[in-house]
């Protein structure tokens, strides 16, 4: 076996992890010598203990290599590990890098300037409108967005990036083919053609409470920055943030109002030293040795336009309803004196449109900052 396929194999053996096996090849010398090793010599090895040991012998020679890359296929996806050139630099210099990358779509070179939104699932009106107007903007600027897939935030984050036409990469915290949240399939589709979506689970693996934090690891070790949106003070995404400056990544964060739960994360993350971001500006300043002032073609924080989406007067009528905050679907009817047929259309196609989105409880809201469409 190569070494290449032993780092696959390696990953698919449970409860051994990455840093356990750079230990591992540090003593041994390869993926491969770890695959042919008796259990005194992996024990060998920092922190590989006789229960360790016992476990990668007992399951190594029942691994089918070959079915798992088949498995992958399946879907469309690759599996790509250490040895090939298109696993990131900025991902082999994190501590314990992923063993194995599952890919839908390609990493390209510009991926190295990339920089990561995260923030809370149930993040506020103002939150979402935040996330895509900056990724929107950081994609025109030539950033890669990098979330990861779930409600809220990073919903908001991937999209804005997709209609800016930049590229942006969705990193799962389960398998490919266990999609979580499973709403996010078309987004995940989208994003596989204008970017990457990946995961370092083997197939089948669903994601749990165990999975996610671990995987923010590589968001932020994707990026060279990475920007807070709202979050609680022990939210998932702060756990993104706590990588990140163990990485020694930029953290920047989005203050908010002092009344709102998601603003305390971002402002404990200020008071210690996270860089406050009002505007793109604040950002490309942090990078001006990546794009110099004169060579930014980023548009104005305040003005940035979206692709023009044409719009009925009905349709414009509920979109301006819907300035300053989601309204019940009763209510909207009444304000607007549309019948609820008539609403129901004009909702109809203003969601095919992206323009908004509904929520629990007949709710419906913008499905981003869209006043650039006044």
């Amino acid at each position: 076996m190569q070494d290449r396929a032993a780092y696959i194999l390696l990953n698919l053996i449970e409860g051994l992890g990455p840093v356990s096996v750079r230990r591992l090849i540090d003593t041994l010398g390869s993926p491969k010598a770890i695959l042919e090793a008796d259990r005194e010599s992996l024990m060998e090895a920092r922190g590989v203990g006789e229960k360790m040991a016992v476990k990668i012998i007992s399951q190594r020679d029942s691994i089918d290599v070959d079915a798992e890359i088949d498995k992958a296929a399946e879907i469309g996806a690759r599996i790509i590990t250490p040895l090939d050139d298109e696993y990131p630099d900025a991902l082999k210099a994190i501590h314990g890098p992923p063993l194995a990358l599952y890919i839908r779509g390609h990493f390209l070179p510009g991926d190295d300037k990339a920089l990561g939104i995260v923030g809370s699932r149930s993040t506020s009106h103002y939150g979402l409108s935040a996330a895509d107007r900056m990724a929107y903007q950081l994609g025109q600027t030539g950033f890669t967005v990098v979330s990861g897939l779930a409600r809220g935030t990073d919903t908001a984050a991937h999209n804005g990036a997709l209609k800016s036409s930049g590229r942006t990469i969705a990193v799962l915290g389960g398998a490919l083919d266990c999609l979580y949240p499973p709403e996010n399939a078309e987004l995940a589709d989208r994003i596989a053609k204008q970017g990457a979506v990946i995961s370092e689970y083997c197939m089948g693996r669903r994601a749990d409470r165990m999975t996610f934090p671990y995987r923010n690891r590589i968001i932020s070790g994707l990026s060279m920055g990475v920007l807070l949106i709202e979050s609680a003070v022990k939210g998932g995404s702060m756990h993104t943030a706590e990588a990140a400056m163990d990485q020694g990544r930029t953290v920047f964060a989005l203050p908010g109002r002092i009344d709102t739960p998601g603003a305390r994360g971002p402002h404990l993350l200020i008071k210690n030293g996270a860089k406050l971001v009002e505007s793109l500006d604040d950002i490309l300043e942090e990078y001006e040795f990546v794009i110099p002032p004169e060579e930014r073609e980023a548009p104005d924080s305040e003005t940035a336009a979206r692709p023009e989406v044409p719009m009925t007067e009905q349709e414009s009528k509920v979109v301006e309803a819907l300035w300053k905050e989601p309204k019940d679907i009763d209510s909207l009817g009444r304000e607007l004196g549309l019948k609820s047929h008539e609403l129901s259309g004009v909702l109809l196609g203003l969601e095919m449109k992206r323009v908004i989105k509904t929520l629990p409880g007949r709710m419906v809201e913008l499905a981003g900052d869209l006043r650039e469409m006044k």
